[in-house]
C-alpha cells in the first residue's frame, strides 16, 4: 500500500548527545535532520539519547509505535563477540540505550528503521557481526565538504526495490552518500535479514541495505538518506513507508 495519512504514530528516534561531540552545533544539526525525516511524513517524534533516565526510557518504549536508530560512533565489538580490530570511538551508553530500544520493539512487534550506525546496530542486535574497517567509504565528515558517494545496487523483487522503484520492481542502481568506515559483508548478515542493496568495496560486495525476511517492517540502510543534499529523492519514500508502517500493519505492507 502506498504511503497515506492517518493518526500520527509515535516514533522513538535515538540521537547523539551534542555536548559530548567535537562540534556540538554539527551534532545538533545531525539530530535535527533525523527527527525531521519522520516528522515531515506525519510522525510524532520521541527524541531519546543516552542521558535519558530509566523512567524516560520506559515511558518512551511503552508508548512508541516504531523505532528509528540513527548514526553515531562505532558499536563496541564485544557486542558481537569480537576483539577490537579497527573500531574507533565507542559509546557504551548509546549501545545500551539502543539495545534496550531494540528489545522493546521486538517484544511488541514494532517497525524498526536503521540508518548508518543504526543499520549496523540492527544487524548486531539481531545476531550478526561487522567488518570493523573498510577502506574508501568514510569520506569527509558531515559539514566539512561534499559527501563521498558510491553506487548502491538494489536487489530486484525486494521491499526496498518496491519502495525506491515503484514502477520497476526489477531494482536498479542509485548513488548514495558514504560516511562509514565499518561495514556488513554477506557473511556478517544476521539470521532473518536479507540483503536488498549491495555496494562494491576493496573487501568485495558489501551489504548496504537489508530487510527482514518476515514479520514487522525491519529495514536498514548504510547511507544517510536524511542528508537530502546527497541523497536521491526517491529515498523520501523510504521514510514515508516507515512512518506508515508505524501506523499499523495494514499501512506498512
Amino acid at each position: 500500500m502506498p504511503p497515506g495519512r492517518g493518526p500520527a504514530p509515535r516514533v522513538v528516534v535515538t540521537l547523539l548527545e551534542p555536548d559530548r561531540q567535537p562540534d556540538p552545533a554539527v551534532a545538533a544539526r545531525k539530530n535535527a535532520l533525523c527527527v525531521d525525516s519522520v516528522v515531515r511524513h506525519g510522525a510524532a517524534a520521541i527524541p531519546l539519547d543516552a542521558r535519558a533516565t530509566d523512567g524516560d526510557r520506559a515511558a518512551a518504549f511503552a508508548s512508541m509505535d516504531g523505532l528509528l536508530l540513527t548514526g553515531g560512533p562505532d558499536l563496541d565489538p564485544v557486542r558481537y563477540g569480537a576483539a577490537p580490530a579497527g573500531t574507533l570511538d565507542v559509546d557504551a551508553a548509546r549501545d545500551a540505550l539502543e539495545a534496550s530500544a531494540w528489545d522493546a520493539a521486538n517484544r511488541r512487534g514494532l517497525p524498526v528503521l536503521g540508518i548508518c550506525r543504526g543499520f549496523q546496530a540492527m544487524n548486531v542486535f539481531a545476531g550478526g557481526t561487522l567488518l570493523q574497517h573498510v577502506e574508501g567509504h568514510a569520506g569527509p565528515s558531515y559539514g566539512s565538504g561534499p559527501a563521498l558517494t558510491h553506487p548502491l545496487r538494489v536487489v530486484p523483487g525486494t521491499r526496498l526495490a518496491r519502495i525506491l522503484f515503484p514502477a520497476n520492481v526489477g531494482g536498479g542502481v542509485v548513488t548514495v552518500n558514504s560516511y562509514h568506515h565499518q561495514a556488513v559483508r554477506p557473511s556478517d548478515l544476521a539470521p532473518g535479514l536479507v540483503a536488498c542493496g549491495l555496494s562494491p568495496s576493496p573487501a568485495g560486495d558489501l551489504v548496504e541495505a537489508f530487510e527482514a525476511v518476515a514479520g514487522p517492517f525491519r529495514m536498514g540502510v548504510q547511507s544517510h538518506p536524511e542528508r537530502t543534499e546527497s541523497t536521491p529523492r526517491q529515498f523520501e519514500r523510504l521514510f514515508a513507508f516507515f512512518v506508515d508502517a508505524c501506523r499499523g500493519p495494514l499501512l506498512g505492507r
